[in-house]
């Protein structure tokens, strides 16, 4: 497989399949999100965009980046997200840099999101649609952000089929400015454990596909492929 690592900016015409990573934490957040009972996430383009959305849909769940703020049910830690009870709800998310990184791949055929929570189902769907190119978004800091890399790498190895031990990455990602900020304070509308569950290897069984629905970019979950290597298309 032949994998491209770029940064948002970098994306100069349409691959056939991107990942879109952001590790901390837009897309562990999603991951969370799924996994407390979530049915699809709408991903924003804008705070005005998804407030707008919350509005015309009150029973939406908004959340961002920061603080909390008036109109916004939740913010994107999965600390704080994974006592939320999100039963067949519909989130509206919008981050930094996770969120525009899928909006900038919408044209895209394939498009997976993904963090270390997530990297074996997503690794599987690749290895299961026999991608013969992918290009991993990476999604922080212009592209540098060494926690999102380090997932997109992990994940391009493990879709190889090479038994790839994945510590070597999560201290790489341990190590990043983005884990050292969140265990510092530095990053606003966080809990103490967000980075350990950034960092937690394969914890759901699903991948996550958005696609264009309408206008919108939505979200989903695809769970595993089976081992014998069904398309999941």
């Amino acid at each position: 497989m032949d994998a491209r690592f770029l940064g948002i900016a970098d994306l100069v015409e349409v691959p056939s399949v991107a990942v879109v990573v952001d590790v901390m934490r837009a897309y562990t957040v999603a991951a969370w999100a799924f996994g407390q009972g979530a049915e699809k996430i709408v991903l924003a383009e804008s705070l005005d965009e998804a407030l707008a959305l919350k509005a015309r849909h009150p029973d939406w769940v908004a959340l961002k980046d920061g603080p909390p703020a008036p109109g916004f049910d939740a913010v994107n830690s999965p600390g704080l997200l994974r006592s939320v009870d999100l039963g067949g709800r519909t989130v509206v998310q919008k981050t930094t840099a996770g969120t525009v990184g899928a909006l900038a791949v919408q044209e895209v055929p394939l498009v997976l999101c993904a963090g270390f929570v997530v990297a074996e189902a997503t690794a599987q769907f690749l290895r299961a649609r026999k991608s013969d190119s992918v290009t991993f978004v990476v999604t922080g800091e212009d592209g540098q952000a060494d926690e999102d890399l380090a997932c997109a790498q992990y994940i391009a190895r493990r879709a190889t089929g090479v038994g790839t031990d994945a510590a070597e990455y999560v201290h790489r990602a341990a190590g990043s400015r983005a884990a050292a900020e969140l265990a510092g304070g530095v990053r606003q509308g966080a809990h103490p454990d967000d980075v350990a569950l950034c960092l937690e290897v394969d914890r759901f069984p699903f991948a996550m596909v958005a696609a264009s629905q309408g206008s919108l970019m939505v979200l989903r979950p695809h769970p595993m492929p089976s081992p014998a290597g069904e398309d999941p298309a």
